[in-house]
């Protein structure tokens, strides 16, 4: 065993103690029961937008509308406050391909332009309390199918933006905004047009169990993103996509009190913070992670233009297999450029293991304000590299990583 000290790589220092009690939700969080059913709605073969919207419009608060067996074709809908969507197991529940039915005006959902504001979400939850998405089934965004009236995908439609630096006008598959106590169990979601789950500005926000799948080349598919929201836990996914597989971020306000439990994630961007940390990110616990073949492991990215303060974040019990980079901390993200100042302090990475020789990558702004690292019973592959600039990092790692990664919840270290 060969026991590499940090100290010619970077200046020691004697780092804040993080108290994992704080670095977590405060809630209490259980797995999810399923609410009972208000109704059942069988499938009819054609459009079932105004069946299931009316038939969630009408349900007492505390149920839930059931999909039963078979495929539910449906433009956006909106989840009202205290009601909740089963799909059951053989349920699938397909988005329309029709960009007019999700455009918030000026017929920009389905285009280029420098925005990307263009279109609603699939499934919307604004304002509410206690709603949520639950069952085995599936929820399909179609980003992979032609849109209506063009001769491309949605996806298409990412990768021809991408090419002239722009952006896309796709819509997301889930949005919950302003609301509280919101629960996602056991769902699958696959080939969202845009990110796949989003939470802004909510308080309270219970993922658990369920499964992201689309594939490498689907840009901009973020799996789940909490942004500006508070008390959360995700717990127990699996996920596979082709961007940022979970990202925390605080756009407009503070993300805190974060819980990350035993996920595994299969290709994608890896374990994200960022880049939008403009009101901050603290008080995050990210514990039993397994990643597999991603580009990056423990991400956190920020720059100048959408810079905070990320501060008191726990890694432990950490496996990451086949990243190019298995941890990256950058506060210089893209190059971009603004007069928002980004710091990332008291981060601890703890009972980490890296297989395969990626580069460990730690890049501060500027050495008046350091990033701040603490490892503890780190492991990776002989062979790796650093690149190591403005950060102080405290702790040792042992070049002796083997064996593989177990199953998220087992991860070996």
């Amino acid at each position: 065993m060969q026991l590499q000290s940090l100290s010619f790589l970077a200046t020691i220092a004697v780092l804040v103690l993080v108290h994992d009690v704080a670095a977590r939700d405060l809630r209490n969080v259980t797995e999810p029961k399923i609410p009972p059913v208000c109704t059942t709605l069988k499938m009819s073969g054609k459009d079932d937008t105004k069946t299931i919207q009316k038939a969630l419009d009408s349900c007492a608060n505390g149920k839930a509308v059931a999909l039963s067996s078979g495929i539910f074709y449906s433009g956006p809908l909106t989840i009202p406050s205290g009601a909740s969507l089963l799909v059951k197991e053989g349920a699938t529940l397909k988005a329309s391909t029709d960009p007019k039915l999700y455009d918030l005006g000026g017929n920009k959902c389905g285009t280029i332009d420098e925005l990307g504001l263009g279109c609603k979400p699939f499934i919307t939850m604004h304002g509410a309390k206690g709603s949520g998405i639950y069952g085995k089934g599936t929820i399909d965004g179609r980003g992979d199918t032609r849109m209506v009236g063009s001769n491309i995908t949605w996806w298409h439609l990412a990768r021809n933006a991408l090419g002239v630096h722009k952006l896309q006008n796709n819509p997301r598959l889930i949005q919950i905004n302003n609301s509280m106590d919101i629960t996602i169990y056991q769902i699958t979601l696959t080939k969202s047009p845009f990110y796949h789950l989003v939470a802004h500005e909510t308080n309270g926000f219970t993922v658990w169990g369920i499964t992201i799948i689309s594939p490498s080349y689907a840009l901009n598919s973020d799996g789940i993103d909490p942004v500006g929201t508070q008390n959360v836990t995700i717990a127990h996914c699996n996920i596979t996509t082709g961007d940022d597989d979970i990202a925390i971020k605080a756009l407009t306000a503070p993300t805190k009190h974060v819980s990350v439990l035993n996920n595994h994630f299969h290709g994608g961007v890896g374990m994200s913070i960022g880049s939008e940390t403009n009101h901050g990110v603290s008080d995050v616990l990210i514990s039993g992670l397994t990643i597999n073949t991603t580009y990056n492991g423990l991400y956190i990215k920020t720059n100048t233009l959408r810079g905070g303060l990320v501060t008191n974040i726990t890694y432990e019990n950490i496996c990451v297999h086949n990243a190019g980079s298995p941890i990256q901390l950058d506060e210089d993200y893209y190059h971009y450029h603004g007069n928002n100042t980004p710091a990332i302090r008291n981060i601890t990475i703890r009972n980490f293991k890296a297989l395969g020789n990626g580069t460990f990558t730690f890049h501060g702004l500027n050495a008046s304000d350091p990033i701040q690292v603490t490892l503890e019973n780190v492991h990776i592959t002989e062979g790796s590299k650093f690149s190591i600039r403005n950060a102080k990092i405290s702790g040792t790692w042992n070049k002796d990583a083997r064996g593989r990664c177990a199953f998220a919840g087992n991860p070996v270290v």
